[in-house]
């Protein structure tokens, strides 16, 4: 996995090193590939990369989706790369997401309690972290053009066939690691939807060229 020297936390490093695109079937490339191009037309005129994860609840895939695509891009060392997540209503995210990314090497601190808690997601020493926090996917605090949407779950997609001011929107749908709460299955199930988001985020950052 080539990339330029970018250092992250070494538990992320050492997770990344494990993932095998491989995994990955032909079918979800074929899904995948639209927002490779997007990244590379963006790479290739030297624009703004904007990325919109979005899900419903804006709780859990979309967040993991954000985080790790946002990692991928620092990995690869590609420039002007600004991800956001929201869903078409706000919730919280999920205790359970930020628990599954701490374990994975990544630094979280909660910097606001309530009913929808703010959270600093760092991946490396010096890189400004990653803030998250259950939004719609048009709050003030993402971009309002010139993005691509990404709907990371089948309701969303169905929910939202337009985005307003999206440049492209594109459906990477994941299976709800929901299904598994309270469940003795719960940590197991996050774990791997999040590595199977991280092998697929890191698949379309390998892929671009500068």
């Amino acid at each position: 996995m080539l990339r330029v020297k970018n250092t992250l936390f070494p538990e992320i490093e050492k997770l990344i090193h494990s993932l095998n695109f491989e995994n990955i079937s032909t079918e979800r490339k074929i899904i995948l590939q639209p927002l490779v191009d997007f990244i590379q037309n963006k790479t290739a005129n030297h624009q703004e990369i904007r990325l919109n994860l979005i899900c419903t609840h804006n709780s859990r895939r979309s967040h993991l989706a954000q985080v790790w695509a946002q990692t991928a891009s620092a990995y690869f060392n590609i420039k002007n790369v600004y991800c956001y997540s929201g869903g078409t209503e706000a919730t919280a995210l999920f205790p359970v997401v930020a628990k599954t990314l701490e374990n994975q090497g990544y630094k979280i601190t909660m910097i606001s309690e309530g009913e929808n808690p703010i959270y600093s997601i760092k991946y490396a020493k010096n890189e400004h972290p990653i803030i998250g926090f259950s939004k719609t996917y048009d709050d003030d605090f993402n971009p309002q053009n010139s993005f691509v949407a990404l709907l990371t779950c089948s309701q969303a997609d169905g929910d939202c066939p337009y985005i307003a001011g999206a440049e492209k929107r594109i459906p990477i749908t994941y299976d709800d690691p929901k299904a598994f709460d309270k469940t003795s299955f719960q940590t197991q199930k996050y774990e791997e939807r999040s590595l199977q988001i991280a092998t697929e985020m890191f698949y379309v950052f390998s892929q671009i060229k500068q």
